[in-house]
């Protein structure tokens, strides 16, 4: 464990990636929050401490995992790894509720790719006779279709575009939360 602990060291020296403080700032503030403890302000030093202190234990998840996928004769690191590596890095406390969440990204992510083969099948069902309706004619009408889409006044279709990816935009930043 302590040949992860300087490698993890010596990798956050090599790179300069700092963790948004925004970020930070409302992971605290929401998790404060839910304490109910929401009045407590966040001192500039606080924020940073945290931001090193998240930085380091990415790191030492990180090495661990990756000896992990090693020794699994494997090259990609998995969310099991991660889990493992917490496991082998004794925060055995923090395996139950990740698998959770994981569990539910997993989740969301099938029915969110569910929903948007579903609106490909729609939007070919409704595509497909009025592209061979009219031959060359049909295509034209396509295109027409397509650039007034781009432009803004895409009708169904394009509010379906829209919406997915405002949901789209929301879950993302829900899980960065």
């Amino acid at each position: 464990m302590a040949e992860a602990a300087a490698a993890a060291s010596a990798s956050g020296a090599q790179l300069d990636t700092d963790l948004p403080k925004a970020v930070i700032k409302r992971i605290v503030k929401t998790k404060l929050e839910a304490l109910g403890e929401g009045n407590i302000q966040l001192h500039k030093d606080a924020t940073l401490a945290l931001a090193e202190s998240a930085k380091v234990l990415i790191n030492f998840l990180t090495v661990t995992s990756n000896d992990i996928c090693k020794e699994k004769k494997r090259q990609t690191i998995s969310a099991d790894d991660v889990l493992q590596a917490l496991e082998d890095l004794d925060f055995t406390d923090l395996v139950a509720p990740l698998q959770v969440a994981l569990d539910a990204y997993r989740q969301a992510t099938k029915e969110k790719t569910k929903k948007r083969a579903e609106a490909n099948k729609k939007r070919k069902e409704r595509e497909g006779p009025e592209a061979t309706a009219g031959g060359e004619g049909g295509d034209a009408a396509a295109g027409q279709d397509q650039q007034r889409g781009a432009a803004g006044g895409g009708g169904e279709a394009g509010e379906e575009e829209e919406e997915e990816q405002q949901q789209q935009q929301e879950e993302d930043e829900a899980m960065d939360e």
